[in-house]
């Protein structure tokens, strides 16, 4: 017996048919319109991963994972700007703060999207971005390299570092105001799409109720760690998506086959290991297994080229923005440990 999809599977798999795929070339040149993001907003993904009691899914991770994969391989810049607003709903659903029942049913019910801007914290000792405690809140000095969906956001999850190495993170406006500003959207090899700028913080001042979390900086480590060791659903989507192209193309059918097989292998595998009970005893595993789909990944979108023919070096070919788009996932996330577990497979392979 065939069990029936999830309704949001079924949602984001009609939201890639009608919308992103026909519209991820032109998106991928111009910029994600508003236009998409309301289109996301009302499908209810954003709530895939929410508390039912904030109008949210709460979906399984499988579910989660898989909406991930579709809008992906439909249109990578779409999904990544949708992405972000996965981590703020998680952190108010997880930890009790005044904030949370502020926020939490509009991002659930997509009322609002979300923003992050906290990767920075990860260069510790290194401190991109200074928290101080200041009249009843918070302020915040210094610059984030990396922000993405500005102009689509409505918040964004901030996060500093204190002189006692707390990290400290605040919900606030994704808009200019005192204390914060946006550079002009950077140029990009790939998801320029998406709206990535960098923000310079000359003293915002955030309050206190509108902290949702503050932890030691050894406890954002930890927990980060074997986070950031998963292999992203958004690698087997853009992957998957180039493997039909190759399908499509002459003598490419067996290409695809072969190397489809070796994309669900390692897709079972990276999932069984972030669904592992205890996540701290299996990172070397998990950063291997991120190789391996990286591997397929460069294999898969290289086949798109190579079966696409001089067709491929035009800026509208869907063969290249998939091709450049796998590029971006290389480095997406990327902590220290999985550079040198990356390139230490590419120089023994």
């Amino acid at each position: 017996m065939t069990t029936a999809p999830h309704p949001l599977v079924t949602r984001a798999r009609r939201l890639a048919h009608d919308l992103l795929v026909p519209h991820a070339e032109r998106v991928d040149q111009e910029g994600v319109p508003a236009s998409h993001v309301e289109a996301v907003k009302r499908s209810g993904l954003l709530g895939v991963g929410a508390p039912r009691a904030y109008g949210g899914a709460d979906a399984p991770v499988a579910v989660a994972r898989e909406t991930a994969e579709i809008l992906a391989g439909a249109c990578c810049s779409t999904w990544f700007v949708q992405t972000q607003h996965h981590t703020p709903v998680k952190l108010l659903a997880t930890y009790d703060s005044p904030v949370r029942e502020k926020l939490l049913r509009p991002l659930a019910t997509g009322e609002l999207l979300a923003g992050i801007a906290f990767a920075h914290v990860r260069a510790f000792p290194r401190v991109p971005v200074r928290a101080v405690p200041e009249r009843g809140g918070w302020r915040f000095a210094g610059t984030v390299p990396w922000y993405t969906g500005w102009g689509l956001n409505d918040v964004l999850l901030l996060a500093g570092v204190t002189d006692t190495a707390e990290v400290v993170f605040v919900v606030a406006e994704a808009r200019e105001q005192p204390g914060l500003s946006a550079s002009a959207p950077m140029r990009l090899a790939a998801l320029a799409a998406a709206r990535t700028v960098s923000l310079e913080l000359d003293g915002l001042w955030v309050p206190e109720e509108s902290v949702v979390l503050r932890a030691s900086q050894e406890e954002f480590a930890l927990a980060d760690l074997p986070r950031a060791a998963n292999a992203s659903p958004a690698v087997f989507g853009v992957a998957s998506a180039a493997l039909d192209l190759v399908a499509r193309a002459p003598e490419g059918e067996e290409t695809a086959r072969s190397l489809r097989v070796r994309l669900d292998a390692v897709r079972r595998e990276a999932y069984a290991l972030a669904d592992h009970p205890a996540p701290h005893e299996c990172v070397p595993d998990r950063l291997a297994v991120k190789t391996q789909a990286y591997d397929v990944l460069r294999a898969a979108t290289t086949a798109a080229i190579v079966a696409g023919g001089g067709r491929s070096m035009d800026l509208g070919s869907r063969a290249q923005r998939l091709a450049r788009e796998g590029m971006f996932l290389l480095v997406q996330g990327q902590t220290a440990e999985a550079r040198r577990i990356h390139l230490g497979s590419l120089a023994s392979g």
